[in-house]
């Protein structure tokens, strides 16, 4: 066996993302560093056929310096990053290398539990809740607690494996099955549905013959060549912050609808004054917290991560979670209305009320002045 034939088939690396919402927004004061490491604005340009004049959306991140661990009774390397988002959200990534000899191979990589039973879950929360406290005077509206928060891996494969034939795409049908149980977190292809095989590897997306991005609910699969995964998984990552943002959102809405029954069945109409006014306050900062979070992914159009973005939107179920926002959010203002409408009705009562005391007032004066 040559040096060519022990060669592992597949190489490139895992990419990890745990995204966190910490507050209600992040402060415009500028922040110049972040875990001992500075902050800059994340650098991305597009390979593939971009709209002229495309500019994204560039948060500040922290490149933390390189950590090795044994995963496998392997030493691997973590290329680990912290971004900084104005919704009041971090976004952690990770990097990690493999060389493996076929897709099933990397299974285990899905959550890597390393050799002295440390998790790379609990290493992104541990540098989450470090952050928070570093960004504490930033943070409007902290949350008192750590969200659960929300993860993605991305398998990324170099395009040159030996493992990969130049059309990426018919390299998938070949190792569908395999493909399949990977991006499911299944241990084995043999127990999957042909159904369920065809759906997970269904959002798939090419622009050149050798690059494919097939896009899945738990994680994605890529091969390109290694310069030109950054775009892809930038894109991924915000899709991934985007649904964080979401549930948090879609949890505040909650907690004001029952807060605002709650106080509607009080007795006191004192009461209704304060509701109103915050009820207002929250429809304000709901409009602009939903503009933030529009703001950073401007993702219009056919080109080529325009489509990678709308794929992984849709498996995530972004237009859903929009939906269901929008109707609570109509819910919202319905209650806004109606007190509203209430506190005019009872204001007009008390007009009235002091027309017809005056009337009485003048027909008493008019009838004892006249004796």
């Amino acid at each position: 066996m040559n040096a060519m034939d022990s060669a592992p088939a597949l190489h490139g690396e895992a990419v990890y993302f745990y995204a966190c919402d910490v507050g209600y927004e992040m402060h415009r004061t500028p922040v110049s560093q972040l875990l001992g490491c500075p902050l800059i604005p994340m650098q991305i340009d597009s390979r593939k056929r971009a709209p002229r004049g495309q500019t994204f959306y560039r948060p500040l991140q922290a490149v933390l310096p390189e950590e090795t661990r044994s995963f496998q009774g392997r030493s691997v390397t973590l290329h680990t990053t912290v971004k900084v988002l104005p919704v009041g959200a971090l976004s952690v990534t990770v990097r990690l290398a493999f060389a493996v000899d076929s897709v099933a191979a990397l299974s285990p990589w899905h959550e890597p539990a390393f050799d002295n039973g440390d998790t790379l879950e609990a290493h992104c929360r541990s540098l989450v809740e470090k952050a928070r406290a570093e960004l504490a005077a930033s943070i409007i509206r902290p949350h008192e607690r750590q969200p659960e928060g929300e993860r993605y891996t991305v398998f990324c494969i170099n395009a040159a494996s030996p493992g990969i034939s130049p059309d990426a795409s018919a390299w998938l049908q070949e190792n569908r099955a395999a493909a399949a149980a990977l991006l499911t977190r299944e241990t084995g292809s043999a127990r999957l549905s042909d159904q369920e095989i065809a759906e997970s590897t269904s959002r798939r997306l090419s622009y050149y013959r050798h690059d494919l991005v097939v896009t899945d609910w738990d994680a994605a699969l890529i091969i390109d060549e290694p310069a030109a995964f950054a775009e892809t998984l930038y894109v991924m990552e915000l899709a991934n912050v985007q649904l964080e943002e979401l549930e948090a959102f879609d949890t505040c809405i909650d907690e004001a609808l029952e807060r605002a029954y709650r106080d509607l069945r009080a007795p006191r109409a004192a009461r209704r004054a304060g509701i109103l006014s915050g009820l207002k306050e929250l429809r304000i900062d709901l409009s602009r917290f939903s503009d933030e979070l529009s703001n950073i992914t401007k993702f219009l159009g056919e080109w080529h991560l325009a489509c990678v973005y709308e794929n992984t939107a849709r498996v995530f179920h972004l237009a859903a979670w929009h939906r269901a926002i929008d109707e609570k959010l109509r819910t919202l203002d319905s209650l806004y209305e109606m007190i509203k409408q209430d506190q005019n009705h009872r204001i007009m009562l008390w007009l009235e009320a002091a027309i017809v005391l005056l009337f009485v007032i003048d027909i008493i004066t008019l009838f004892f002045g006249t004796h």
